[in-house]
């Protein structure tokens, strides 16, 4: 794995492989963005990449650098995490004493802070002295949700370096990437936020099961509401799939959601694509006010299970709503 690699982000990208390719590393950087925007994994890519000895501007991943690296046998880099609920000045204290060693060969150290915004008042401080005389060259990589809640201080002597939301598009590439199925990835990231988020998803026991049973149920709503009626009682609340009924919402949301980008000639947005067929042949039996209508019912349905509605009782009601149009 490389910076060039990683979902998203071209601007991060574009700063941190400048700094790689023209030797101007900054001995500081803010990485600020919402979780699950990969700034951990551009964190290491770009600690990989200053460590690397090809000179290629990234990791080339067949150095001895890079393969201690991917080995986690790299001496060099330290990682910094909240003892707790904060990083305390004892954990800046132990940095600084690990940072004053010789290095093991290689021409910097770094560091990596993650939730950097929870340091102490007295750690901030410390760390502040530390950034602006480090006793040998070290690059520091502060990793933080909100850039604005770090000392002003702090926030001038680093490199801000902005991670934006990754886009569905994005993650749907990196999850393909890394061997995930295609079918469950493309709902997943439309159901969370983050590569984290997206990767419980997909590996959430019966998730699969659940897409199967949401296609079965989406196919008789349209068409055979006594079908229905039984699909959901003998594959949903008569088996443990029962227990996520918010889960089946969202990927029923999505069914629905499918015969508009169908209507719209947008295929390649459509999440059950193995099921494109039958999107097809039906996504105009019903104007796009009414597949709306049906998104609006099943958000309903759920605000109705948050609000302590019999699970049951509220899919029941839903598809009736369903099949009334």
């Amino acid at each position: 794995m490389s910076i060039a690699q990683l979902a998203g982000q071209p601007n991060a990208k574009r700063i941190l492989q400048h700094a790689l390719t023209t030797g101007k590393v900054s001995h500081a950087y803010l990485f600020s963005g919402p979780p699950g925007s990969g700034r951990l994994a551009m964190a290491e890519q770009f600690a990989k990449a200053i460590f690397c000895t090809s000179g290629t501007g990234d990791a080339c991943g067949e150095c001895l650098a890079c393969r201690k690296f991917e080995h986690g046998n790299q001496p060099d880099l330290h990682i910094v995490e909240p003892d707790g609920n904060s990083i305390k000045i004892d954990q800046i204290r132990e940095l600084q004493k690990d940072m004053a060693y010789r290095n093991s060969g290689t021409d910097r150290k770094v560091y990596i802070m993650k939730r950097a915004e929870t340091m102490t008042l007295q750690a901030a401080n410390s760390l502040l002295k530390f950034l602006e005389e480090p006793t040998t060259p070290v690059v520091a990589i502060l990793l933080t949700d909100n850039g604005q809640a770090m000392l002003p201080t702090i926030r001038s002597r680093t490199q801000w370096v902005p991670f934006m939301p990754l886009s569905p598009t994005d993650m749907l590439e990196a999850l393909l990437q890394e061997g995930h199925p295609a079918t469950l990835a493309r709902a997943a990231v439309h159901m969370a936020s983050g590569m984290d988020a997206c990767r419980a998803i997909v590996q959430q026991n019966g998730f699969a099961e659940m897409r199967n049973v949401v296609i079965q149920l989406g196919k008789d709503s349209l068409t055979r509401f006594t079908a229905a009626m039984l699909t959901a009682q003998q594959h949903v609340f008569k088996s443990e799939l029962g227990e996520k009924p918010q889960l089946l919402l969202s990927l029923l949301y999505l069914w629905y959601r499918d015969f508009i980008q169908v209507q719209a000639g947008r295929q390649e947005s459509v999440v059950f694509i193995d099921q494109i067929e039958f999107l097809s042949r039906h996504a105009y039996n019903r104007s796009s006010e009414g597949w709306v209508r049906c998104m609006e019912h099943t958000l309903e349905t759920g605000k109705r299970m948050r609000a302590h509605v019999s699970p049951q009782l509220a899919l029941e009601q839903l598809l009736i709503r369903i099949q009334e149009g």
